[in-house]
């Protein structure tokens, strides 16, 4: 994987988060769930290894440095190069809750 990039859902029905899971595990993802409450936020950082986020419900501001601001809500999903530079956070009153798979 070389650049950040985002895929849109545009189905009617977003997948469950079963299938967003099994799908993440098939493409060799670690997978763990996660919830963030509104107004949370997380300064620019990166991680080590690569990642995705697919939301399953509430909607994630993502920055990437160099790259532009993206807004992830239910059925969206990233995919994040290791050592990519990044901050993050809750937009809304709803929280938001989604998936991190990890590549190391």
């Amino acid at each position: 994987m070389d650049m950040y990039r985002v895929e849109k859902w545009s189905e009617l029905q977003t997948p469950g988060m079963a299938l967003m899971r099994l799908i993440m595990t098939q493409e060799g993802y670690s997978v763990y769930q996660w919830c963030d409450r509104p107004e949370m936020e997380y300064g620019m950082h990166f991680h080590n290894e690569e990642q995705s986020h697919w939301v399953v419900s509430g909607a994630l501001e993502i920055t990437v440095q160099r790259v532009g601001t993206f807004l992830l809500q239910a059925g969206d999903r990233d995919f994040m190069p290791a050592n990519t530079y990044h901050s993050a956070r809750v937009i809304g009153e709803e929280p938001v809750l989604y998936l991190i798979g990890a590549k190391h």
